[in-house]
């Protein structure tokens, strides 16, 4: 049997404020070409359906019409689950009318496993699905406990648990697949997962990973990556777009896996050619730099990011003209001689004054605040320490 997994797709997801229902479009058209090209059997969404727990319309008739595609008018089950971005009850409102055309969706965690027939094969497709496990969708609160080793101890072990009673009906006879939307700790985050508690209390450690399964689809973290140390093969699928700078570079994919019964999966990336990349320019010789990247066409399809290093501030025609040329300009951050971009860790080290001259240099091209502004801007953060 072959499954396609894929997971975090946040329909609906903006970068600084510019529509990407194109590519989201684009990306749908390319799944589906992915999944009849490989001639997968069932399709696992781990999660993050939509960027918001209230969709638009336009994003919810994307996801309907996609999945009707996806699902081959019912030949090829797709199964889904929310994650933290869904509104459960939103999201499978439709789940009566679209199990008719063999769409599984899941809003809140169950102890009920899906069992599913899959057409031209003797066995069947079992899924121990488990949607975005919060305190308030598991309905049990963990606030009594005060040290945070304690909660994610006990967190982790109402997963386990939890895994543990949704595979005990499985047979070897079958294939056993597992799914959710958690943060398993040593997963490799980046700045588009929000907002989630990336590292914090509500974390499951990969050893808890359900054992008598041969695949564990994963969703929550939007860079492709295996599990170390899980007992089955486990893996985050990532997002088919990436939602921030700070995953530029990073190639996009979904998860084909081959599982036959009683055997060890076998798992596969395949690319996605779908999506815009994200770009860091960093241009040190300046706007001359900048024109002639221009002039060659440099990363025409990307969302981009400028560093510029400049001597005086840039006028609002060279802006204007830059953003003409170059729709997909997302940023343009002049940087002087005398000021240094602070980033990071190393802002903790710089003292609040500083930080607010320096960000009021990069908002005003160069300007310094006068005395009496900074004052007043630190009596505001004095005030607000305070609880005025």
């Amino acid at each position: 049997m072959r499954l396609l997994h894929t997971s975090d797709w946040h329909i609906g997801r903006t970068i600084e404020g510019r529509d990407r229902h194109e590519e989201h479009e684009a990306f749908f058209d390319e799944l589906v070409e992915i999944a009849d090209e490989e001639k997968v059997d069932a399709v696992l969404m781990a999660g993050d359906v939509f960027d918001s727990v209230n969709p638009s319309a336009r994003g919810e008739e994307l996801f309907y019409e996609s999945m009707a595609r996806l699902s081959n008018k019912g030949k090829r089950p797709v199964v889904i689950i929310a994650g933290n971005h869904d509104h459960p009850d939103r999201l499978a409102a439709a789940r009566t009318l679209l199990r008719k055309h063999r769409i599984y969706i899941q809003g809140y965690p169950t102890l009920d496993p899906l069992k599913i027939p899959i057409d031209g094969s003797e066995v069947q497709l079992c899924v121990a699905g488990l949607p975005y496990p919060s305190e308030s969708r598991l309905k049990e609160s963990f606030t009594d406990i005060n040290d945070e080793l304690a909660i994610r101890e006990a967190y982790d072990l109402k997963i386990s648990g939890i895994f543990e009673k949704l595979t005990s009906s499985f047979s070897k006879n079958d294939i056993r697949v597992a799914m959710s939307h958690l943060f398993v700790a040593g997963g490799a985050s980046t700045e588009s997962e929000r907002p989630i508690e990336v590292g914090g209390a509500y974390t499951v450690r990969a050893t808890q990973l359900p054992e008598h399964v041969q695949y564990t689809a994963l969703g929550h973290l939007h860079r492709p990556q295996d599990i170390k140390l899980s007992k089955a093969p486990a893996r985050y699928a990532g997002s088919p777009l990436a939602f921030s700078f700070s995953e530029a570079g990073y190639a996009k994919s979904v998860t084909i896996v081959d599982v036959e019964p009683g055997e060890a999966a076998d798992v596969k990336e395949v690319f996605l050619r779908s999506g815009r990349p994200l770009v860091k320019w960093k241009a040190t010789e300046g706007l001359a730099q900048v024109h002639s990247w221009m002039d060659i066409q440099k990363d025409a399809q990307a969302w981009i990011e400028l560093d510029v290093h400049m001597n005086d501030t840039p006028s609002m025609e060279d802006i204007h003209r830059l953003k003409k040329n170059y729709p997909r300009l997302l940023t343009i951050r002049p940087i002087f001689p005398d000021t240094k971009r602070v980033d990071g860790p190393e802002r903790k080290h710089v003292a609040i004054d500083k930080l607010f001259k320096q960000f009021y240099e990069r908002q005003t091209g160069g300007a310094s605040p006068d005395d009496e502004l900074t004052r007043l801007f630190l009596e505001m953060v004095n005030d607000e320490e305070a609880g005025v």
